[in-house]
């Protein structure tokens, strides 16, 4: 007779967290200094690059502001110089959107206008 295989819903909450903190400290653990440093840098690398909303591109921004503290300005302002010749892509994408939602709202305007008189 086979023996059942374990699956995480066998455990209780407070198991599974015990579980994962656990397997969290072993695998960092047997982990050598470069797996550890290029791990971080592929987790802060996500964090900072694939950013997904507004939100997400505001704690990023938060992170690194943080982080270069009252150097921050001062390496906004190098890039932006070293940089001139790029458009702003966020403006670009805001302003071909706000083009597409009133070319919608200018076309449903015309649908019922057009549906108000059909009866």
């Amino acid at each position: 007779m086979k023996k059942k295989s374990l699956i995480y819903s066998d455990l209780s909450k407070k198991q599974l967290e015990i579980l994962k903190e656990l397997y969290v400290q072993k695998k960092v653990e047997s982990m050598s200094h470069q797996e550890l440093k290029q791990y971080v840098l592929e987790i802060i690398s996500h964090q900072v690059n694939d950013t997904i909303d507004k939100e997400e591109e505001m704690e990023a921004w938060r992170e690194m502001s943080d982080f270069f503290g009252e150097q921050f300005e001062i390496i906004i302002l190098e890039i932006q110089a070293k940089y001139t010749d790029e458009k702003n892509s966020f403006d670009t994408e805001i302003d071909s959107q706000r083009q597409r939602i009133e070319l919608l709202e200018r076309h449903n305007l015309d649908q019922e206008k057009k549906d108000m008189w059909d009866d």
